[in-house]
């Protein structure tokens, strides 16, 4: 565990720094289908290193994904967070939920949460989120969380969308 992931809380989730016990649940999902949004499906040993990115983004820029806990459960429920990987533009704003937690509006919450705590406290603020043009769920998503398609992009080797989100002051006016 990270000592110095800030802790967030909104009605139905805490987001928190990952825990060793998060892992099941993320091999899971980078297993499944749904990873191939983000490069995969990847095998065990491979989501391993995916995992540890999760704690080695927090330690080396002072931001990351939080691991996303539904409060009602106490399950691994996604992972939520900026993430800015060697090559790319500029940080981002990501998300995705696990098996079982889809379809609850668990995503829209918790980035909600996630990007004006990093407008607030970490300088990260209008962040843009890569989509590629296939993941309709993720656009629609985007689109709800007010960001605007900003440009063509390509993420990972692959040609995307970069959705640009609103300033978090705008957004609550």
């Amino acid at each position: 565990m990270i000592e110095d992931v800030p802790v967030i809380e909104t009605e139905r989730l805490i987001l928190r720094g990952p825990e060793e016990l998060d892992f099941d649940a993320f091999a899971a999902f980078s297993a499944s289908e749904r990873a191939k949004w983000i490069g995969g499906p990847f095998p065990r040993d491979r989501a391993w290193g995916g995992f540890l990115n999760t704690f080695g983004h927090w330690a080396l820029r002072g931001y990351g994904m939080w691991m996303l806990e539904h409060r009602a459960s106490g399950a691994t429920a996604g992972r939520v967070g900026m993430i800015f990987n060697d090559g790319w533009d500029e940080p981002e704003l990501g998300w995705h939920v696990f098996d079982g937690f889809e379809g609850q509006g668990l995503a829209y919450e918790a980035a909600l949460a996630a990007r004006a705590y990093a407008a607030r406290h970490q300088g990260l603020d209008a962040v843009i989120s890569y989509i590629v043009p296939d993941n309709t769920r993720l656009a629609a998503l985007a689109a709800r969380l007010g960001a605007v398609i900003e440009r063509d992009g390509t993420v990972m080797g692959h040609a995307c969308k970069v959705w640009r989100h609103p300033r978090v002051a705008e957004a609550a006016a």
